[in-house]
Parts: C-alpha cells; structure tokens; sequence
C-alpha cells in the first residue's frame, strides 16, 4: 500500500502529530507538532478512539463505559497451556504452530477499569484467575489491553472536518469488525470527497456520507456488544448463549448473523424498487465482447459502472462519459445476495465506486439520468 501511494505522488508527513486546526469557508489549517502548518480543503480524522481531531472539533462521542477487559499478548510460556478460545472471550494459540515457546495470548481480566497500560503482573494475574496457571508467563514480545467501551461521534462531519474508522466509532472486537466497518467508512467518502473537490458534485453529496454510515457504525455497536454479553460467564448468559446456539443451528438464522458480522448485510436506504438498491453488487463472471470479466475487476479505477445486461436497450452516456463507465455484459447465472437470497435478474445497473448499487432499472428508464447526476454530477453539457 505505501508504495501505491508512493506511485500516486501522495505526499506523506512521518513522525508528526496533528495538535489542532482551524477552518473556515474555504479551508482548514492544521497545526502539526514539528510548529508547522499544513492548508487542505478538507480534513478526515482518522486518528483512533482518542481522536484529536474529533475532540478539536467539538464533536461530541456519546456511548458506554467497558464492562471488560482483557491483556491481549505475544509471550514467552514456559508450560505449554491448552490451545483455543475460551467461553467468556479469549484463548491461546502458538505464535508458530508446531513450534514452542512463544504464544499469542488474549485472557479476560477480572476488572474492567484500570488506570494504566497493563503490566506482566496483570497478565500473570488473569491468567491463574482463568486458567488457574500463568504457565511461567515471561519476556512478552508486547502487551496490550482492550475494552468493549462502545461509543459514536454524534456526527461524521463538523463543516471541512470529518471522521472515520475509530475515531467516528469504537467498540469491542467480537467478531473482527472494527478494520472492515472502518475501511468502509473510507471508501464510502472517498469517492466522494473527490469528486466534490474536482467540482464535478456539490459539497451537499458530503452529507449522504453522514446518513449513510452513521446507521452502520451503529448497528456494528450493537452486535458487538451483544456478543460481549454473550461472553459473560454467569448461568442466566450462559443460558442465553444456549439459545443462541441453537438459533445458529438454522440456516436462515445463520445467513443473517453472518451477513452481519461481514458487513455483507449493509444496505443504504436509496428508496424504494429493486433489492439491489443500496447494496453491494455482487462479484459476478460476466462475459462483454472483450471476454469475460468480473464486476469488481471494472471498478478498480474507482469510476463508476453503468451495466447494461438486457443486450438490447440504448443508452446516450456521453453526458457522463467523463466520470462513468459503460458496459455492455451478459450473466447466466442466479443472482443471490447475502442474507437476502435469490433476486430477479436486473436489466441494468448503476454501481458507485464504492461498490453499491445507485439504481437499478431499463436504460430507458427516466430515473436514470436523476440518479446519474445526483450521484455524480450534472452532465457535461451543463456543467
């Protein structure tokens, strides 16, 4: 990744905190440590849980205290312990299986709140609480604690500033989440912020950002901290866990949950009309006149894809040819979204840059020039 950007000739300043900046109409400048300023249209805070940015901007980061905690590690053990994941969150495993020695370790603690960075005391500590050995825990090669302290900025914009990844939202790591909602998040606005600076949309497109991922952010919050809940040792949880256990037995069930947690269930709401609309385009084969290509393979420039699959509709683009990619594709198999299931055969698509539908339809349908110019930008001829 550092040396696509490096290709890119994105400038990179290393070894520099950002501790504050102001903004205007026009511009934001930002305060960096080294006493220098740097002038940008735009700012994104993507500066974690304890946000700078986010604080600077007086945005406001509502949600709950952590009611666990767990030391998560690469340590020398001088006992081998029993591998896997333990019921009320956490386990071991060899940092290189078939080897021995040093282990990757991530055990729940017996408190929630700690003042400072954990200590080998404290891993030591919840390690007998759990195990009832600390299997002569020594020499970590570092040592962390995390939390499920869940809170979200009370808004993803402050006029030139927005947030994304950790310092819009945090929350516990059930389930990995945290890098693919973040990732999303960046994706989700950077097409965007693009295309509102190149001055092909208005600055009003920035706010479909805000409407869009705050209700993700959300929804991750809450599945994350109900399977926190489902971690708590005690027999009313275990209980609960049982049920859900059970409920996981069924498929419907099952292709829900895991929709979820992949982030494959997210849905924008654009309106009413095809269960395409506002979710993510499936990977398809697809065969064009060039061969076969695969839909993801078509937005690696980051442009938006008009896809015609009816084979005999008409479409003028040329209003958009500078921003949009026409193909012309064919699909013989099933369309099945995840979590929704099989779909009627679209005759055409929109697909953003971020891979989501913006409308689907017949080409001569009168709402595709709307959703055309509202998604990205009026056409060409009145610009």
């Amino acid at each position: 990744m550092a040396g696509w950007i490096d290709e890119l000739g994105v400038p990179v300043i290393r070894a520099c905190d950002v501790v504050g900046f102001t903004q205007d109409d026009a511009s934001v400048d930002v305060a960096l440590s080294d006493g220098s300023t740097v002038r940008a249209q735009y700012l994104v805070g993507c500066d974690g849980g304890r946000s700078v940015v986010r604080k600077a901007a007086g945005i406001g980061f509502p949600g709950s205290d952590p009611s666990a905690s767990f030391v998560i590690t690469e340590v020398e053990l001088t006992e081998v312990p029993p591998f896997g994941v333990r019921p009320e969150g956490g386990g071991i495993g060899p940092v290189n299986p078939g080897s021995e020695g040093r282990y990757s370790v991530v055990v729940r603690e017996e408190r929630a709140d700690h003042a400072g960075d954990p200590t080998m005391a404290d891993l030591r500590d919840a390690l007998v609480a759990a195990y009832g050995s600390d299997f002569g825990a020594h020499s970590p090669a570092w040592i962390s604690r995390f939390t499920d302290m869940t809170r979200q900025a009370e808004a993803y914009r402050s006029g030139r500033v927005l947030l994304a990844g950790d310092a819009a939202h945090i929350h516990a790591p059930m389930g990995g989440q945290g890098l693919n909602v973040g990732v999303q998040d960046a994706v989700n606005l950077g097409w965007k912020l693009s295309q509102v600076i190149a001055g092909t949309s208005p600055e009003t497109l920035l706010d479909t950002y805000q409407a869009e991922r705050h209700p993700v952010g959300a929804r991750v919050q809450q599945n994350t901290m109900a399977q926190t809940a489902l971690s708590n040792a005690d027999e009313r949880h275990r209980a609960l866990h049982a049920t859900m256990t059970e409920l996981l037995g069924m498929d419907e069930s099952r292709r829900h949950i895991a929709g979820m947690i992949a982030g494959l269930d997210v849905h924008y709401d654009l309106g009413e009309g095809h269960p395409l609309l506002g979710r993510r385009m499936p990977d398809l084969d697809l065969q064009t006149s060039d061969g076969p290509v695969r839909v993801f393979a078509l937005l690696h420039e980051v442009r938006p894809v008009l896809l015609d699959l009816s084979g005999s509709a008409a479409f003028d683009v040329a209003p958009w040819a500078d921003r949009v990619r026409f193909v012309r594709a064919s699909y013989g198999g099933a369309w099945e979204l995840p979590v929704i299931g099989d779909v009627v055969a679209p005759p055409a698509v929109l697909i953003r840059p971020d891979g989501h539908v913006a409308w689907v339809g017949d080409l001569a349908d009168p709402e595709l020039p709307v959703a055309l110019e509202r998604w990205f930008g009026a056409p060409t001829s009145e610009r």
